[in-house]
């Protein structure tokens, strides 16, 4: 899970590349939320690309614990051997199993968390008068977190049965032929609000994680020198 978040962390990299160079701010400093929300997508995007594979050896390694309560023995001992186990069984390509889900959501997670806190704490600046600091910081955050988890919930759902589910010796899913079949017999089966199954917890874990986040992220630019984001 370290791993994967050092590697998760680009996305802030990506998104100041795509807002500042790519996009650029308009002339009184503001950015369009449509320009942000393409900002967020695609920064979500290409870090999660990266860290896809610490993802599956996460989840892979947070099976174990079942696997041993069951009596059954350990597939994988550590980070490193899940890593070559999974090279060596299905290929470097097999690193990148759920490559398409784990994207996705990332892109709607990115869209809400990055896109919301960009655009909320440059509103609260711009037509109140609030200074940049961390009342306003915590504001942005608490609305990021709450759009994240809305956007996103739909996309852990589908994830985590696409990731779940067991595969045949080919590589494919005996469940789910791809993401649009796991939503739609999600949704035909279940509901459509079987897709915010777990809504509550996500929203819980993503709150203070979302608030720890831009506090520290903001405070430690300020110490480096950095311009506020």
């Amino acid at each position: 899970a370290l791993l994967r978040h050092c590697v998760y962390s680009s996305r802030m990299v990506f998104y100041e590349v795509f807002r500042d160079s790519v996009f650029g701010l308009n002339h009184d400093g503001s950015f369009s939320v449509w320009k942000a929300a393409l900002c967020g997508m695609s920064a979500g995007c290409f870090a999660q690309f990266l860290a896809s594979p610490t993802d599956l050896v996460k989840v892979r390694m947070q099976m174990e614990g079942r696997r041993r309560l069951e009596g059954k023995a350990p597939r994988v001992h550590s980070t490193w051997h899940a890593f070559s186990t999974i090279a060596k069984e299905n290929g470097i390509r097999g690193l990148w199993k759920g490559v398409v889900p784990n994207v996705q959501r990332a892109a709607l997670v990115n869209m809400g968390d990055l896109t919301t806190y960009d655009t909320v704490k440059h509103a609260l600046l711009r037509n109140t008068s609030l200074k940049d600091n961390a009342i306003v910081h915590a504001s942005s955050s608490f609305c990021s977190g709450l759009v994240a988890a809305t956007v996103s919930t739909p996309a852990d759902v589908v994830k985590t049965r696409m990731m779940n589910q067991p595969y045949d010796d080919n590589g494919r899913g005996t469940i789910y032929r791809s993401t649009f079949d796991c939503l739609s017999q999600t949704v035909r089966k279940e509901g459509f609000f079987a897709l915010y199954k777990g809504f509550l917890p996500i929203w819980y874990r993503m709150a203070p994680w979302s608030l720890t986040f831009w506090l520290s992220f903001e405070q430690i630019r300020n110490v480096a020198g950095v311009k506020s984001f």
